[in-house]
């Protein structure tokens, strides 16, 4: 898949934020109310990130991005269901976003618990489970939590062409780049899948 020009910039700029916040050189920018006044009435977000909502993985921060740069989604497991998928969806038929980070991470939470239950039933975050399952059905003898998170963010990826004729459409013609990405946790960088 060609990555356009507009996308590639982008997340070229993300991932060079990304080495600043490793390297203690975040700007910081654009995190005061004078910002937020000059988005008050419209956005204009240029990356759309569907990330887990782990405290510790913070777009934002992660990226050294400040108000009105990320439209960000989080969800538990960066699980696609159907709002989620929705909210993607607006983002790049709304919004006009040409690049859509999946940002997976090191010692999530679901994976962990996903691993532990499967393949019994679970009475608990059902809906959470039934769209991480589908991993280990593929790939039962994953041991390593870790690369079970990176699978599963590729897994995202196929659900997303699969579910959603925008996205997909938009990806045929060129007009979206899916970026699949992991947050190391030992590093603070976030690599390219």
């Amino acid at each position: 898949m060609k990555i356009p020009d507009a996308a590639k910039k982008e997340l070229d700029k993300l991932l060079e934020g990304n080495k600043k916040f490793v390297n203690g050189t975040a700007a910081l920018k654009n995190m005061n109310y004078e910002t937020f006044c000059k988005y008050a009435f419209h956005q204009e977000p240029y990356a759309v990130v569907l990330s887990c909502s782990d405290s510790r993985v913070v777009p934002e921060i992660i990226f050294d991005c400040g108000i009105g740069e990320l439209f960000v989604v989080r969800v538990a497991g960066i699980t696609a269901g159907d709002n989620v998928i929705e909210s993607l969806e607006y983002a790049v038929k709304k919004l006009k976003i040409q690049l859509l980070i999946l940002l997976g991470h090191d010692d999530c939470g679901v994976m962990k618990y996903a691993k532990e239950h499967y393949p019994e039933p679970v009475d608990d975050f059902k809906s959470i489970i039934s769209c991480v399952y589908p991993v280990l059905d593929k790939h039962e003898d994953i041991t390593c939590h870790n690369y079970f998170a990176q699978q599963h963010t590729i897994w995202v990826e196929d659900v997303l062409l699969k579910r959603s004729k925008i996205i997909k459409t938009a990806v045929d013609r060129g007009e979206l780049y899916i970026a699949k990405c992991h947050f190391d946790h030992s590093t603070g960088l976030v690599n390219l899948i």
